[in-house]
């Protein structure tokens, strides 16, 4: 017995959905997008036409046929770009996903795209991500974990140094109850979240002296 495989979901409003082209589509009018064999389509449906469904690729929009998008053989489902692209360390395709995909999305369990960057090592990654407008550092997934947790479980240096650099919290607990510092796995990185913690503390220190001067005097 074959199997059937579920059908392709409709975008919800104000959602964008990836899909991988299957094959080549030509436009028939200045309204409508061409698109290649192996182009991302990122697909709003913002058109009241059920027919059509507002896409963008490579920089271009414009409509496509709702028939060629759900197509099992034209069209491929893509569930999470952005965080397949971070897992891999894949730059090239995240800085085209940051075009289009929230770059603070959860997937199912809960994490970011960050938090898989961090967790594979990818620095390069890791630093674009950090410094997308608004991004959440220190956003925790459903176990807890924020991506300083992740880099420092599995030892990666440099994402741990940018992720601090860029305001990390290494007091976040996860539902271990462990904080970053906890779960490091190496000494150096150890070192270098608790000299963050150090300088925190400093700082506070630092405001409640400044304080008090202001309120002796």
């Amino acid at each position: 017995m074959s199997e059937t495989k579920s059908p392709k979901l409709a975008p919800k409003p104000g959602r964008v959905v990836v899909y991988r082209a299957l094959c080549d589509y030509m436009a028939r009018n200045e309204r409508e997008l061409s698109v290649t064999e192996g182009d991302l389509l990122y697909i709003s449906d913002n058109s009241r036409d059920i027919q059509w469904w507002s896409a963008k690729c490579g920089g271009r929009s414009g409509l496509i046929p709702q028939k060629y998008v759900l197509s099992v053989m034209m069209a491929e489902y893509i569930e999470y770009p952005l965080h397949d692209a971070a897992k891999r360390g894949n730059i090239n395709f995240v800085k085209e996903c940051l075009e289009n995909v929230s770059a603070n999305a959860l997937d199912k369990s809960g994490s970011t795209p960050l938090h898989w960057s961090s967790h594979g090592g990818h620095s390069q990654v890791v630093k674009l991500l950090c410094s997308v407008p608004n991004m959440c550092i220190s956003a925790q997934n459903k176990i807890g974990d924020t991506a300083l947790h992740a880099a420092a479980w599995k030892g990666h240096l440099e994402c741990a140094r940018i992720l601090l650099e860029h305001g990390a919290n290494t007091s976040v607990l996860n539902n271990e109850k462990k904080r970053p510092v906890d779960v490091a796995c190496d000494l150096e990185i150890r070192a270098l979240i608790e000299l963050a913690m150090r300088g925190t503390t400093d700082n506070c220190q630092n405001e409640y002296i400044s304080e008090s001067d202001d309120t002796d005097n």
